[in-house]
């Protein structure tokens, strides 16, 4: 039987080396958002991330700063 994901930890790498870790609840969700505002529109705007932990809180990032994205699941319970 396959397991289910609980939620998916979004692993945001920026230019300069930083690294930002945001959680999304469902895989469409994150693509919803990918496709919606990451990938659309110019390279060099600011668009909101969700951070989902913090009620009404979003990371401000411009999508050029984004040099690559890892996708991972989280089983069980939800831990920080």
């Amino acid at each position: 039987m396959a397991r289910t994901p609980s939620r998916f930890a979004i692993h945001l790498f920026l230019a300069g080396g930083h690294h930002q870790v945001v959680h999304f609840a469902t895989l469409e969700a994150f693509q919803q958002w990918y496709g919606g505002v990451l990938n659309a529109g110019p390279a060099d705007t600011f668009v909101n991330v969700p951070i989902t932990e913090l009620q009404g809180e979003y990371l401000v990032i411009r999508p050029s700063s984004v040099v690559g994205i890892r996708v991972e699941p989280q089983y069980g319970a939800l831990e920080d």
